[in-house]
């Protein structure tokens, strides 16, 4: 994905979409570590070292994302919060977002020809959306469902990649023509080459916030598509709004620019919401409805929306940012500090929002949640960092490493579950009896409970997806956008 995919990688030529080099090819611009300087820091990097604490960043993405979504099942607790509310699943798009930004600040650190770039940049943009469509827009119908196709007519037009391709465009564009050509040898030189950037995030985020509090939501209804097996009399379902500034699942002003953009039929079908205790009697994991369960229950809702992916956007910039310290402090432990400055601030401005009554909300991409996970995500690479281009402790992230160097073949494959749908279509007799859930089973006899049975499969699966990235490594195969 940038950080998940690599997107960002190699503006000084073009990188196909898959490609045979090196190792040492294997770095483009956006991999390497700038010298260090300093009595206190490492020994100077090698002209064209790889970053390997951002290969491991986008490997632990990746490998948390494969987790939450195989694990989340049977730990309702570690996936995605049914509204309100932060679970590790909901920093997996944040850590996406921020390791693209971070990657755009190395590429674009020197830019020859700004058309040219922008070219690229949008060229990358049109590829990334076009991929996610293909992903996530409903055709593959993914494990345990041995079909694929979609009517173009419900197609779900957003998704998690094309939210990282808008983050990546509106940071990438920022990058290009919004920055001064000054010299960096200060704070108020660094501030005064990238206040632009900074004033643009600004609008963006109080854009988002006017819509998010200041649009009036109407009544509106919608097609309850699952009319048969709710019981439900009519086929039509009305929810009443009439409010403005709400930030609960029926009436909110993501979801009303959604259904008036996108239309309905075009909008994930499943939304996280069917887990409250409003909605589910089993929440926080899906269950039947409860008696008396509201009608918006059953409604479509993105979380990918064109609204909240403005304020996901931000996360880009921030990320941003910290490749600026990259390119521009050249020493170590300065570039840990600054880092530490930024991350901490951000997750107490997260939580003081969050008591000031702007919730932390991963569907609607709220203010409190941007901070938070932001503060988070650089303070994790800040670690990583220190670990493993500092104190150069790789061999236990090894594994995470080649995921990150080849995660964008994880992500399509495990994580969008194109690999594990292939394998069960070939089954013994009936689909349940194929590799896949049969793994599965037998582990969960071996340790006698189904949950944590499934938690080693995932486990296993991980390390599976660590090993094809670490031989593609080997064999210098990238797979890059």
């Amino acid at each position: 994905m940038s950080s998940l995919i690599n997107v960002a990688e190699g503006e000084e030529q073009h990188t196909p979409l898959l490609h045979n080099h090196n190792h040492n090819a294997a770095a483009s611009t956006d991999d390497i570590v700038p010298p260090s300087n300093g009595p206190d820091s490492s020994p100077p990097a090698a002209p064209n070292q790889r970053l390997h604490s951002l290969d491991v960043f986008r490997g632990l993405t990746v490998a948390l994302m494969i987790l939450v979504d195989d694990a989340g099942g049977a730990f309702p607790s570690i996936n995605h919060s049914p509204w309100f509310g932060v679970t590790l699943a909901d920093f997996v798009m944040p850590f996406f977002l921020f390791g693209v930004g971070v990657s755009i600040a190395l590429v674009f650190k020197r830019i020859s020809n700004k058309s040219i770039a922008t070219k690229k940049v949008v060229l990358r943009t049109f590829k990334l959306f076009i991929l996610g469509l293909v992903l996530q827009g409903g055709y593959f119908h993914g494990r345990n469902d041995l079909t694929y196709g979609v009517d173009v007519d419900k197609i779900r037009w957003l998704g998690v990649l094309q939210r990282i391709s808008i983050g990546y465009l509106l940071a990438s564009m920022a990058e290009i023509w919004l920055v001064n050509n000054d010299f960096v040898d200060s704070a108020m030189a660094f501030v005064k080459k990238y206040y632009i950037q900074w004033m643009f995030a600004i609008l963006l985020c109080s854009v988002y916030m006017c819509l998010l509090y200041g649009l009036y939501i109407p009544n509106w209804e919608y097609e309850d598509l699952s009319m048969n097996l709710t019981g439900y009399a009519s086929g039509t379902q009305i929810v009443h709004c009439e409010v403005r500034g709400s930030l609960e699942p029926p009436c909110n002003a993501v979801g009303l620019i959604d259904r008036v953009i996108l239309g309905e039929h075009h909008l994930y079908q499943h939304p996280v919401y069917r887990r409250t205790k409003e909605c589910s009697i089993n929440s926080p994991d899906y269950g039947p409805l409860p008696q008396n369960a509201p009608g918006w229950c059953l409604a479509p809702f993105d979380p990918e929306g064109i609204l909240s992916s403005l304020m996901a956007a931000i996360t880009c910039f921030l990320g941003l940012q910290f490749g600026h310290i990259l390119v521009h402090f050249k020493d170590q432990m300065q570039r840990v500090l600054l880092w530490s400055m930024l991350s901490f601030p951000l997750l107490i401005a997260g939580y003081v929002l969050e008591l000031l009554g702007v919730p932390f909300c991963k569907p609607l991409y709220t203010l409190s949640y941007m901070c938070i996970t932001a503060g988070a995500s650089g303070l994790f690479l800040t670690i990583i960092f220190y670990i493993v281009d500092i104190k150069h402790f790789r061999k236990p992230t090894m594994l995470l490493e080649w995921m990150g160097m080849n995660a964008l073949i994880v992500y399509a494959f495990a994580a969008c579950d194109l690999f594990p749908a292939a394998v069960q279509g070939f089954y013994w007799h009936s689909p349940e009896n194929n590799l896949v859930d049969g793994t599965e089973s037998l582990l969960q006899a071996m340790i006698h409970s189904e949950k944590w049975g499934t938690l080693v499969f995932v486990l296993l699966e991980i390390l599976f997806w660590s090993l094809v990235a670490g031989f593609l490594h080997m064999k210098g195969i990238y797979l890059k956008l």
